[in-house]
């Protein structure tokens, strides 16, 4: 069974994950009144803001003023459109004036009675209709305007004004009651007003054409209102019949002033409105009130004639109605003018606004196409350097920290941003220092591999003088029969054991797989009975309810590691009168195994420090020379997914271990052998020997009156050379002998250790060897080189299935020996540098074999079964 995916090797673990994913903090608080404290797309849009808002202000100055004259023009254009009601209200304002001074020179001259009285009403009513429409039809039009500049409002309303005051004086008329005057010159001021506000539209500065256009029709209708006082007073003597004393005088004063009027008529005029005008002074209707006209002229000191009155208001009336013909063709040469300068001066204030409009929209999004990709630069380039600092470079950091074999290639990414802006320097710049850190990276990758092939040689060396060391040891013990010697021996031979395992901790710390390798399970006790054969204070350990479990082969020498260095820890910090307590039960589908002990314990800061440790495995570095059972007990635990954990105790600490599922096998089958099996079995009966009693290595020291050292307890008499048979509890381990120890002679046990628990406990040895793997090789006598090759196929009996199962290596012999006879072969003298030409190469390849992962060779157990029972 294998041990389980190892996170460290395939990725990065999630707790690293989640220690790298983690948002890059500020050094210092963010100001938002610092401008080097804005992010990049505040400084953007800042960019982008001030310069539109400048432009604003100056385009929607710009559109201002021309909004201002457009609304201007459109003011005076519907200023001189309502110049037509105008004169309309004018014309029949004159109309009604000027038969009203002939009806009142009627009455008066006939006396007011009820016949001229009706006749007069009968003739001022629809004259004075029409008038009132006019006015109304001014009122409608004017509605628009109520917003108009104030000088105009106020010209209107003084027109209204008068015009009330001229509904209000009809009354007088037919009773005539009040002076002639005195009823007209309500008329002459309403005229006058109307006249007044016909003068009112301004186009402003600058706009000498619209003024001149407005000037026109405005001259043209006093010569218009002129010559209608001129026919009032002609019609008002005509019905009279005589002239009054200032007739001759007004009529010589209007007529200077109508020629006045028509000069400056025909000053401000164009060329087509004088044609015009003069086309209308010779038509027949116009000569024939002329001639009408000159008849009452005073001549040569005669007395001016009076005209016939309906003559002269038939022929008056034509003449004033040809006058308002010109006058409205006039007043709509204006209103065109108005209007197309208005339309004009809008679309000019469209096309300013629209081209503003078009202008700041491109300009806009040529900014926003600049600022997203800045910004998109700048994000993906932040990704890209968070992305290289919290995930790619950590990432290969430990993929270079965790390489057993050659250190790989490690591919640096290219750049995100392609572009050939400051940005995509600034981009390759993070590249190029993302390949500087790996670079760096894998030189110290490759020196550290260095280092450790330093460590794994110098510690491949220490194990073969301690396991040389351990035979001499063995040798020595079994010839020794002096109790003290051979109790300085047995701490020699236990510090020898002591030394290998600090020569593996030198293996795990440099990444090497262990030396000693099981190929069947063991039992879970008897592994935690080995590990306690690997510890100085053996005799404190006592293990009391461990389960009948049983772990896989390939990985007992590291849980044996693990647990030894655990079961040191525990009793080199506790007091030496107290006792540490194993126990393993099943929990879930795994196995716990707790270490408790009453010693000083840890305080809360320095055990979580050691359960961060034992969850992620550090570099080897000065640290773990300081603390080599902590960091060789969290690659261990790392390598095969086992779960360590320290917690507080009452009066201790507790050590956890939690072995999870894939490392739990069934227990093998039993096979009967007869024993002993191994000259070290943890459990040798010591029959027919002669005792000689030694002091206990846990005995107290004497006291007085007490037992002397060398001097066996006070019990039961037993036969001269039989053994007091040890206590379950207190079984043999390295270095520790029974409380009844032999003298010792040929074949006799000596120290026990952890290959002495394991194997017994692991069952009888295939017949193709297997059992405890070292690179030494097999044991003396496991194979027999004089045995002769076997004709067929070696097998380990049948499968479910009725194939055969090879045994491997059993054909070994028969590739070995040669297929004719050997003979002596010359004997020479071999060439010195070639010699150490071969053994240089000899080592080089034993250094990349170790630099390589070791392959573990499983071999078939008896019965051809595999460690789950499985053929």
């Amino acid at each position: 069974m294998g041990a389980g995916p190892d996170p460290a090797r395939n990725g990065v673990s999630n707790h690293r994950r989640r220690r790298f994913d983690v948002r890059v903090v500020p050094h210092r608080r963010r100001s938002p009144l610092r401008l080097r404290d804005w992010r990049m797309g505040t400084k953007l849009a800042t960019v982008l803001v001030i310069p539109s808002v400048a432009f604003l202000v100056l385009a929607g100055v710009q559109t201002q003023g021309l909004v201002g004259r457009t609304t201007e023009l459109s003011d005076f254009a519907r200023q001189v459109g309502i110049g037509r009601q105008i004169t309309d209200v004018v014309h029949q304002l004159q109309q009604e004036r000027d038969r009203t001074a002939g009806e009142l020179a009627e009455l008066r001259r006939s006396g007011g009675g009820g016949a001229a009285r009706d006749a007069a009403i009968a003739a001022l009513k629809p004259l004075q209709s029409s008038t009132d429409a006019a006015v109304q039809e001014l009122r409608r039009a004017a509605g628009p305007l109520a917003d108009a500049d104030a000088a105009w409002q106020v010209a209107y309303s003084a027109a209204l004004e008068a015009y009330d005051q001229v509904v209000y004086i009809r009354a007088a008329v037919p009773p005539a009651v009040l002076a002639s005057d005195t009823i007209l010159s309500n008329y002459h001021r309403a005229v006058s007003a109307l006249l007044n506000l016909l003068a009112q539209p301004s186009p402003g500065e600058g706009r000498r054409a619209l003024n001149e256009a407005v000037l026109r029709y405005v001259q043209l209708a006093r010569v218009k209102e002129l010559s209608s006082r001129v026919r009032a007073e002609l019609y008002a003597a005509a019905r009279a019949g005589r002239y009054g004393v200032e007739d001759q005088v007004e009529l010589t004063d209007l007529r200077a002033q109508q020629l006045t009027a028509l000069g400056a008529f025909r000053v401000a005029a164009t060329t087509e409105q004088i044609r015009r005008y003069d086309a209308v002074s010779v038509d027949p209707a116009f000569t024939a009130a002329a001639k009408l006209e000159e008849q009452s002229l005073p001549s040569g000191g005669a007395e001016p004639k009076v005209l016939p009155a309906p003559q002269w208001w038939a022929a008056s009336e034509q003449r004033q109605e040809l006058l308002r013909q010109l006058e409205a063709s006039v007043v709509d040469d204006a209103v065109g003018r108005a209007d197309e300068a208005s339309a004009g001066q809008l679309r000019t204030t469209l096309l300013v606004a629209g081209g503003i409009v078009a202008v700041l929209l491109v300009a806009l999004l040529i900014s926003v196409l600049v600022g997203r990709t800045i910004a998109r630069s700048m994000r993906l380039l932040r990704g890209q350097a968070l992305r290289i600092a919290q995930i790619e470079l950590p990432d290969a950091l430990d993929r270079l920290r965790q390489v057993t074999g050659g250190v790989p290639e490690i591919e640096v990414p290219a750049a995100v941003v392609r572009s050939l802006d400051e940005v995509g320097e600034l981009a390759e710049a993070f590249v190029a220092v993302h390949r500087s850190a790996v670079s760096v990276a894998v030189e110290q990758a490759t020196m550290r591999r260095n280092v450790n092939l330093m460590f794994v040689n110098l510690a491949r060396r220490s194990q073969v003088l301690v396991e040389r060391q351990l035979e001499l040891l063995d040798g020595l013990e079994r010839e020794e029969s002096d109790p003290d010697q051979l109790e300085n021996l047995f701490k020699l031979d236990h510090l020898a054991a002591r030394m290998r395992r600090n020569d593996e901790s030198l293996l795990v710390l440099a990444g090497s797989e262990s030396t000693r390798r099981w190929n069947r399970p063991v039992a879970l006790g008897a592994v935690l009975l080995a590990a306690s054969a690997e510890i100085e204070q053996y005799q404190r350990v006592r293990h009391e309810q461990v389960a009948d479990l049983h772990v896989v082969g390939h990985v007992i020498g590291d849980l044996v590691h693990l647990f030894a260095e655990l079961l040191e820890n525990a009793t080199t910090f506790s007091r030496p009168d107290t006792a540490v307590l194993v126990t393993a039960r099943p929990e879930g589908h795994g196995a716990v195994v707790e270490i408790v002990d009453r010693g000083l314990g840890m305080g809360p800061a320095a055990l979580a420090e050691a359960n961060e440790v034992l969850a992620t495995p550090p570099a080897a570095d000065v640290a773990a020379s300081e603390r080599m059972g902590l960091f060789v007990v969290s690659h261990l635990a790392a390598r095969h997914a086992v779960v360590v954990r320290l917690h507080s105790a009452p009066d201790g600490l507790v050590a956890r271990v939690r072995i999870p599922a894939p490392l739990l096998t069934p227990a093998p089958p039993m096979v009967e052998l007869d024993p002993p099996v191994s000259p070290r079995m943890l459990t040798t009966t010591l029959t027919n020997l002669p005792r000689v009693t030694a002091p206990l290595a846990d005995d107290p020291a004497p006291v007085a009156g007490g037992r002397p050292p060398g001097v066996a307890a006070q019990g039961p008499a037993r036969p001269p050379g039989v053994a007091v048979p040890p206590d379950p509890a207190e079984q043999p381990v390295a270095g520790r002998r029974p409380r009844s120890v032999t003298v010792p002679r040929p074949g006799r046990p000596v120290p026990v250790r952890a290959e002495d628990v394991l194997t017994p406990a692991a069952g009888p040895v295939a017949p193709a060897g297997g059992g405890w793997w070292s690179r030494q090789g097999p044991a003396a006598g496991a194979a027999t080189p004089d045995a002769a090759p076997p004709t067929v196929p070696v097998t380990g009996g049948v499968n479910e299935r009725g194939l055969p199962v090879r045994v491997p290596m059993a054909q070994l012999a028969a590739v070995t020996q040669p297929a004719r006879p050997q003979e002596p072969a010359p004997r020479h003298d071999p060439d010195p540098e070639a010699v150490g030409g071969m053994l240089t190469r000899l080592y080089s390849g034993v250094r990349r074999a170790e630099a390589e992962e070791t392959t573990e060779i499983f071999l078939p157990p008896a019965g051809g079964r595999t460690e789950g029972g499985h053929q």
